[in-house]
């Protein structure tokens, strides 16, 4: 639209000045470049625009005619420019400065041959009152555009975190539901196995004893089948411990402390012992009530989780800050990350990408907080690290069966 205007503008010179098309066309080009450069989008670039459009139109209007110039109009593309950049001071000055700009035309008159009567006055008059009404509606009119835009633009931010906090939830509810059905099939699955897992290792225990030293085989086939007894009754009773309704002790407890004793087990259990953990509290998250032996079991395996996705010699953080009511803590990693398609399977029960592992490390975990009335997030990216987020609601003295209002917290790090 611009180039068809500035284009009809020049087809149509009212002027034979030499320099008439050449400032058209200037003109032209910065309306045009304008919103394309980067440089004209700060405050000082807006600033240089106008009164470079000014200067052009000044010049423009100056040579061809002066205060009796038909392009007088022109001077509306700094007045407007002004008025939409820039707040209603910004606006006024740019329309004072144009009316003044177009007013020192009369400057170069040559008095002994030209007056000014009343009909020229309300003319003047007129044109300037034009560039004040324009500057004021432009302004105004671009206001309510930025003040909608805002508005539309909250309206979206909304409707975003809405849409995350649902997916969260239909996630969560996801998982519950997988959590209720496997947990009632693993109690029923357990205790039926219990019984016959103690008549094989008593059996193999009985075999052991009765055989000489001649029948090394058969001992050492008895000693495996003991082993392989107590390591499947070791999975038994996780499944147990997974299965069995959590009974917390709530008291008010040291979030700091607990973390601490976290990261001590941890050490001593020297499964990395390459692998630095850091430490970065925040000193304003008073003391609240939860499970303090159960919480320490859920620091120490998300612990031992990023200690075995670490590189050699890599760096855990344990990282805590408050959120809306709620205590953040997260626990970050830099190592490999964890695939995109396996992120909602993670708190799974018997979901593993470990060779060794069965399972059920993450979804005790989940389950412990899920029974704090809290929730247990993820974001990783493969190759970059992972950060598993624990978000407990801090009301100090909080007990068991009481719901904590509901929180949103920000997962940007």
């Amino acid at each position: 639209m611009w180039v068809l205007l500035f284009g009809a503008l020049e087809w149509i010179q009212v002027a034979e000045d030499p320099l008439e098309r050449p400032l058209l066309t200037a003109l032209a080009l910065l309306q045009i470049l304008e919103p394309r450069l980067r440089v004209f989008q700060t405050l000082q670039g807006q600033v240089a625009a106008v009164f470079a459009k000014l200067a052009l139109c000044y010049l423009l209007i100056g040579f061809t005619g002066g205060v009796n110039s038909s392009y007088f109009l022109l001077l509306l593309v700094p007045i407007i420019t002004g008025a939409t950049a820039f707040g209603p001071l910004g606006a006024l000055l740019v329309a004072l400065v144009t009316a003044g700009s177009y007013i020192s035309f009369l400057l170069w008159l040559d008095w002994t041959r030209y007056f000014i009567g009343a009909y020229e006055f309300r003319e003047l008059g007129l044109r300037l009152l034009i560039f004040g009404v324009v500057a004021y509606l432009a302004n105004r009119q671009a206001a309510l555009t930025r003040e909608q835009s805002r508005r539309y633009k909250a309206v979206a931010e909304q409707l975003a975190a809405t849409n995350r906090s649902l997916q969260e939830a239909e996630a969560a509810m996801r998982r519950s539901e997988r959590l209720a059905a496997l947990g009632q099939l693993s109690a029923g699955l357990a205790h039926e196995l219990r019984n016959p897992l103690g008549t094989m290792k008593a059996s193999a225990e009985m075999l052991s004893k009765q055989l000489n030293g001649e029948q090394g085989v058969a001992r050492e086939l008895a000693e495996y089948i003991s082993s392989e007894v107590d390591r499947t009754n070791l999975l038994v009773t996780r499944f147990l411990d997974f299965a069995r309704p959590l009974q917390l002790r709530l008291a008010s407890a040291d979030l700091a402390e607990v973390l601490d004793r976290a990261i001590a087990r941890f050490e001593q259990a020297a499964a990395r012992p390459d692998v630095a953990v850091f430490k970065n509290y925040a000193p304003d998250i008073r003391p609240f009530a939860m499970d303090a032996d159960l919480m320490e079991r859920v620091f120490f395996n998300l612990l031992l989780n990023a200690a075995q996705a670490s590189p050699p010699h890599g760096a855990i953080t344990v990282k805590t800050r408050p959120a809306d009511g709620m205590a953040e803590i997260s626990v970050i990693d830099r190592g490999e990350g964890i695939d995109p398609r396996h992120l909602e399977s993670i708190f799974n029960p018997f979901f593993t990408t470990k060779p060794e592992g069965i399972g059920l490390g993450l979804a005790i975990v989940s389950k412990i907080v899920d029974e704090h009335r809290g929730r247990i997030t993820v974001e990783s990216q493969p190759g970059k690290g992972s950060v598993f987020r624990v978000y407990l609601p801090a009301t100090p003295g909080l007990s068991a069966g009481e719901t904590p209002s509901p929180a949103s917290a920000s997962l940007g790090e």
